[in-house]
């Protein structure tokens, strides 16, 4: 039976902006799957213009059917174009004016960009609540994992008590690569590792936006605004990335029974919202511990439904094109909804919560210098920080970088402030040769 919704109607008309891996891919999904997407959005979603910075760029695609447009600008005021597609990235600039422009003209925005929506997205959900026209952005997280409307359409009866998950895939990557080669026995340190993701198009030739956690951050955040009904707050994530994880640590965990990832972890309640991208120790039981490469997983917590699991590619031109077209057909079914679940002035002030008060087991390791009295300096350390031992490893100069020794330590379960203090206890003593690393473990 052929389904006819789409026959003899108006057309979604869409100008693209930005033409890197993500808009070739858009183009590429909407040309091979037109017909299909036609049918479950009940019209055609058509490519009247595009634009970007550079004209005459090889972009492996045939883009002679497309209007070109220098001015992007000027796309908000055509006639012919309904809804615009932003992908050319950054938190201000040309994006943030591209977004500003569309929704004060009344025409839907559909976004790509992470790190606009983690500084400018209650604003820009405001213009789209005033203008009545919606803001999408389902692939500014996770790529093609559809958790955005997860969390606000699926599982928007619950109260999310926490959410959480692995959240950059270049940071997954050098990780869980650093455990094949440890699993292997040929163990890999992260800027060996580094260098190989960035010859493989994993890591930018800058990746400190990646691997010091920046842009784990603006998920998170956009993510815990998603799930607890409160407001934006980006500048509230405590954000430790992966340049210090060791090879060491990568073997100590696993004897330990654990994986190391980068989580970004939001928690809200009575004592404030918590918000933190760090590197954690992962049981081997958690599904966390088994989600490898450069792929992406979400945890949501459920007060009725449980615990949700989003499992995919996190970024890609293939996936991250399926969520922005995800979001045309919303918008080509006049599918809009707040753009945090609720209005924004439903959204809640929180306060900070105070992470020293949190309660959990700990990961400390130090390389230090191999000489009498180096242990006996860190336990009375930790005896006077109130932090109690679980296990304490020491390993010869072969496990450390840098010559010296290296201590591995597990807590019991304690306050957080409490490692933090036997760290400043530690603080400049000459027995140190390395910054310490402190990851806490997932419980």
């Amino acid at each position: 039976m052929t389904d006819q919704r789409s026959n003899g109607l108006k057309p979604l008309r869409v100008a693209i902006v930005g033409l890197g891996t993500v808009g070739g891919g858009v183009i590429r999904l909407l040309e091979t799957n037109g017909a299909l997407i036609a049918r479950r959005s009940g019209r055609p979603i058509q490519i009247v213009a595009i634009s970007a910075r550079d004209k005459t760029k090889d972009r492996g695609i045939d883009l002679s059917a497309y209007e070109w447009v220098d001015d992007m600008t000027s796309l908000v005021q055509r006639a012919d174009v309904d809804a615009v597609v932003e992908l050319i990235g950054g938190a201000d600039g040309p994006a943030l004016t591209l977004a500003r422009q569309c929704l004060a003209a009344g025409k839907p925005f559909v976004t790509a960009n992470k790190a606009m929506i983690a500084h400018h997205g209650l604003a820009l959900a405001g213009a789209a609540e005033t203008a009545g026209v919606a803001l999408k952005y389902e692939a500014a997280v996770a790529g093609g994992i559809p958790v955005i409307k997860g969390l606000r359409e699926g599982a928007a009866a619950n109260e999310i008590g926490r959410v959480y998950g692995i959240l950059n895939g270049t940071c997954n990557y050098i990780l869980t690569t650093m455990e094949k080669a440890q699993e292997a026995g040929n163990p890999r340190d992260f800027t060996e590792v580094l260098k190989d993701a960035q010859a493989l198009g994993y890591a930018e030739a800058d990746p400190s936006f990646d691997i010091d956690g920046v842009d784990a951050a603006h998920k998170l955040s956009i993510l815990a605004s998603l799930a607890f009904g409160t407001r934006l707050d980006f500048g509230g994530v405590d954000i430790t990335g992966i340049r210090h994880v060791i090879a060491a640590d990568i073997a100590e965990a696993a004897a330990l029974g654990f994986r190391i990832r980068l989580v970004g972890m939001a928690q809200n309640g009575a004592e404030g919202l918590f918000q933190r991208v760090h590197p954690m120790l992962v049981p081997l039981n958690h599904p966390l511990a088994h989600v490898d490469g450069s792929l992406n997983a979400v945890v949501a917590e459920g007060n009725f439904v449980g615990r949700l699991f989003f499992q995919g590619a996190g970024a890609g031109d293939g996936p991250t094109a399926s969520a922005v077209v995800a979001d045309l057909i919303d918008v080509a079914r006049d599918e809009y909804g707040d753009a945090f679940a609720m209005p924004v002035a439903s959204l809640a002030d929180q306060t900070k919560a105070d992470a020293g008060a949190r309660i959990g087991r700990s990961y400390l390791r130090f390389q230090v210098a191999d000489r009498p009295g180096v242990l006996a300096e860190i336990a009375a350390a930790t005896r006077d920080a109130g932090v109690s031992i679980e296990s304490m490893i020491q390993r010869g100069t072969a496990a450390a970088n840098d010559g010296g020794v290296l201590v591995a330590i597990v807590t019991h379960a304690g306050q957080e402030r409490c490692i933090a203090d036997t760290l400043a206890r530690l603080a400049g003593s000459d027995s140190l040769l390395d910054q310490p690393m402190v990851m806490h473990i997932l419980d």
